[in-house]
């Protein structure tokens, strides 16, 4: 391990209803490419997900929520699906979230563990010398 590279904590946080996935880093991923391309096929070939995959993880989130997400026109795969409001705002306040969330998880990490395991990590490495 480089000596001077601090140790960093990392995490995932996703919401989940009766054990399934509803919202996370994968669908974050889904709906920026919908929102970028303005195509569910566009967005799926970009993610390196199949058109079924992608519309199965919409399609989930979506009944899970109870929630339209994702406006749908139908025969027009190349520029037909969009965010609606309900799906932008889902997709804002979910990475507004997840930033903070880091954050906090940062400030634990430091907290908690970072002085200390930086501390044993250096010293580990001074007597290797």
């Amino acid at each position: 391990m480089d000596k001077k590279q601090a140790l960093k904590v990392k995490s995932k946080i996703w919401i989940e209803f009766q054990d399934e996935v509803v919202f996370g880093l994968g669908r974050i991923k889904l709906f920026e490419a919908i929102e970028k391309t303005g195509s569910m096929s566009q967005a799926a070939a970009l993610l390196g997900m199949s058109y079924r995959a992608a519309w199965g993880k919409v399609t989930a989130t979506e009944e899970r929520l109870n929630l339209q997400l994702v406006e749908r026109k139908q025969g027009n795969r190349r520029n037909g699906t969009r965010l609606t409001p309900a799906g932008r705002e889902l997709l804002l306040r979910y990475i507004h979230f997840q930033k903070e969330a880091q954050e906090m998880v940062d400030q634990l990490f430091e907290n908690h563990l970072g002085e200390l395991l930086n501390h044993l990590n250096q010293r580990s490495a001074l007597e290797e010398e």
